[in-house]
């Protein structure tokens, strides 16, 4: 289904999904003028794969000619592995709509608090949709979505991050998740001039975990030397302070060009009344101490008053439209996108494509014809280095450099890899990776052959790219080839995952096997047998700690990654990306160098 933040908005893209309503709706248009380009068709391939060609649809590339036999065992397998799991993944996200429990929701709407996501949506533009990042942040440390919800939507016509605390859980207390969310989404914004609007409602710091929030590089006032540098690079922030702002929190307010501050909830303050009585005796409430009226009227922390939160949100409507960009700023971002037509194969396809058995190959062409523009791409090289699958093609519009996983990484893969890279940073073309890759080849020959060096100049060239990346896992990522492959560690703009992918430095199996045979040599090294047995017994807790570790769940749930997708939304949230990312970055040649053939 198409994935919803709420059953009342139907044209709503996030990551998190609730609801099982209205599953036939994915297939309606994201049609928001200045986002993602004009209005595709909307239409039901049913597997008849009918090829719909726009009039003014450029000259078309080679049609990826990828038939799949949706009635052989290995498709039905697949297809009811991926549905069971993203049933999981819909249960899941429904669970942490909940936030902090029932009890606690029921005491914020109590106060005629909205709930954070709420919030989000009476900011965006009605009918445009939204966004929702790392939905499952947290979610293995019993905090759900990290206390914190982030996402990017359209505000008075203007592409918007936005970052909401959740008072349901702990008051909206910062755990090092949260800071660590926080800061993620202040990075996107900065690597796609995204304006940031911040909806605080929080008590700070928690606590019990101070020393591991507050005192690194990367923790709370991290946040507060973001927001400086943010506006040093003229990127609108406006902070509405919906509830508490507490400590270092007051900054933000304080940092911010426009603040807005909701009365009878609505309290600033570095240190609250508990902490004045303590240091020096004063009673005060906290309304008198840091209120609405306190700062809208007195100390000019605050720049508007509001009397409701709806009101506040109006407000900040407001704000952002007036921000003073021109329709040909706002428009700029989205870079040159034509009128696309759909994939001539049918993107609900691609959950029976992934073999259930991850031992088993499959045709990464398969996945690129149901999530590119009129199936069509213009390969790079087609004949060399053959288990890197490099080309041109479109995704709603937007020209893409794909680079995609068909098998392990060689050295001619590798060069491959990094001539197209540098042709994509020549040409201005922000570059999607695709990622199920075991790593690069092992053994005598190839490393006497380069391939460390010649990985190295793939590694060196995604690192270097200056153009916009976007990374999707859609089976395996181990290894050295996580980096050849613009892992999180390389920068990309954003990195997606499927429910099945796996993350990890190597296998499971294969560190099990790794560590037993230092374990077996030690052994026999001191003239000890180890039987069979044993060797199963010590593998056992080594392959129960890989494979949760390297699970998706895992992944997203310490943000080592922006969400988990149904692989059939799998073109919608990359073109949402792309018309983000496509803000900034897209100069032809920005990297200053020239194209070595390699």
């Amino acid at each position: 289904m198409f994935p919803i933040l709420s059953t009342r908005i139907r044209r709503t893209l996030v990551l998190s999904r609730i609801g099982r309503g209205d599953i036939q709706q994915r297939r309606y248009a994201i049609s928001t003028s200045n986002m993602v380009g004009h209005r595709y068709n909307v239409h039901s391939h049913q597997h008849q794969h009918q090829h719909i060609v726009h009039q003014s649809a450029p000259t078309a590339p080679m049609l990826i000619n990828c038939d799949l036999d949706i009635h052989s065992a290995s498709y039905l397998q697949a297809t009811e592995r991926t549905k069971k799991q993203v049933d999981e993944l819909n249960q899941r996200l429904a669970q942490i709509q909940q936030g902090g429990g029932k009890k606690a929701v029921e005491r914020h709407l109590k106060r005629k608090k909205l709930l954070p996501r709420d919030r989000m949506q009476a900011l965006c533009d009605p009918g445009t949709p939204l966004l929702e990042l790392s939905a499952l942040a947290g979610n293995m440390d019993g905090i759900p979505s990290g206390g914190i919800v982030t996402g990017i939507g359209m505000v008075s016509g203007q592409l918007c991050m936005m970052i909401a605390n959740d008072a349901t859980v702990k008051g909206g207390t910062y755990y090092p998740i949260t800071v660590k969310k926080h800061l993620r989404a202040q990075e996107i914004a900065l690597e796609n001039d995204l304006p940031c609007i911040y909806l605080v409602d929080s008590g700070g710091a928690f606590l019990p975990e101070q020393a591991r929030v507050f005192p690194d590089k990367e923790h709370f006032g991290r946040i507060f030397f973001n927001q400086a540098n943010m506006s040093a690079k003229a990127i609108p922030q406006v902070a509405v302070i919906c509830g508490s702002c507490t400590a270092g929190g007051a900054y933000i307010p304080s940092m911010s060009d426009e603040s807005i501050i909701v009365q009878g909830n609505g309290t600033i303050f570095l240190g609250g009344p508990p902490l004045v009585k303590a240091a020096t005796g004063e009673e005060i409430t906290a309304e008198a101490l840091g209120g609405a009226k306190v700062h809208a009227e007195i100390s000019g922390v605050v720049d508007h008053m509001a009397a409701t939160e709806e009101e506040a949100l109006h407000m900040t409507r407001h704000v952002i439209a007036n921000l003073g960009k021109t329709r040909e700023q706002q428009q700029k971002f989205c870079g040159t996108v034509t009128p696309w037509d759909e994939p001539h194969y049918d993107p609900k396809e691609l959950g029976g494509i992934v073999p259930t058995d991850a031992k088993k190959t499959f045709d990464i062409r398969l996945i690129l014809a149901r999530i590119l523009d009129g199936s069509r791409f213009h390969e790079f090289k087609a004949n060399y280095g053959k288990t890197l699958v490099t080309g041109f093609g479109q995704i709603m519009g937007h020209d893409v450099g794909i680079i995609a996983n068909n098998g392990v990484l060689f050295s001619e893969s590798a060069l491959k890899g990094s001539h197209f890279v540098e042709l994509c940073c020549q040409r201005g073309i922000p570059i999607i990776f695709l990622q199920n890759i075991t790593g690069f080849m092992v053994g005598s020959k190839y490393e006497s052959e380069g391939i460390a060096k010649n990985g190295a100049k793939l590694v060196t060239s995604v690192s270097n790219a200056s153009v916009p990346k976007i990374t999707m896992i859609v089976g395996g990522s181990y290894g050295a080839g996580n980096y050849g492959m613009c892992g999180r560690a390389f920068g990309p703009r954003f990195l997606f995952m499927w429910p099945n992918s796996k993350i990890s430095v190597m296998g499971a199996s294969q560190a099990a096997n790794v560590l037993s045979t230092v374990q077996r040599d030690n052994i026999e090294a001191r003239g000890d047998s180890w039987s069979a047995e044993e060797e199963v017994t010590f593998q056992k807790p080594i392959l129960e700690k890989f494979e949760h570790e390297s699970s998706a769940y895992f992944s997203t749930s310490e943000l080592f990654d922006d969400g988990i997708i149904d692989p059939s939304d799998t073109r919608s949230v990359l073109g949402y990306s792309l018309a983000v990312a496509r803000r900034k970055g897209c100069e032809p040649n920005a990297t200053k160098f020239g194209v070595f053939r390699m």
